[in-house]
């Protein structure tokens, strides 16, 4: 058992979400799942709660209706290796209907925020050396999906 556990919250569509993410991340399954029955808030057989990992990370899911929806104040980190696992994550969540937004930000059709950062980003901007730091975020700045290449341009001051 996880001890912490992010909770998503969906007006209606937390199966197809389930479906939707565990089809992009590695190491991903659907763990439970549990629908309502007659009399319920929503339709009888409409996915009440369930349980999914996410490349080893735990999520719960609840449609709750359409009291409540994300913001930006929270957001899932994808730490990718290469540009074009930055590549397939952004081109995946930002499908039908996602939207891109700056410095490696996107919503997914959901409206759920993700930031899609390649690990050097990390190391480059950790240097001793200010001007390296400053370039690499002012080139980070102009960016909307992440750019390995670019932040390594910057960086080098090219």
């Amino acid at each position: 058992m996880q001890k912490i556990v992010p909770s998503l919250w969906f007006n209606n569509n937390a199966e197809e979400a389930i479906d939707f993410y565990t089809s992009i991340f590695p190491e991903s399954k659907i763990l439970k799942k549990s629908y309502y029955g007659e009399g319920a808030p929503l339709p009888k057989g409409t996915l009440l709660a369930g349980t999914f990992q996410l490349a080893g990370q735990e999520f719960f899911v609840l449609n709750g209706g359409p009291q409540f929806t994300f913001t930006e104040a929270i957001s899932f980190t994808v730490n990718c290796k290469t540009q074009e696992e930055v590549d397939f994550y952004w081109s995946r969540l930002t499908a039908d209907g996602g939207k891109e937004v700056q410095c490696g930000w996107l919503k997914d059709k959901y409206g759920l925020s993700w930031q899609i950062v390649p690990a050097i980003l990390g190391e480059l901007m950790s240097d001793k050396d200010p001007a390296k730091v400053g370039r690499t975020m002012a080139a980070m700045m102009k960016m909307v999906k992440l750019d390995i290449a670019g932040l390594k341009k910057a960086y080098d001051g090219e």
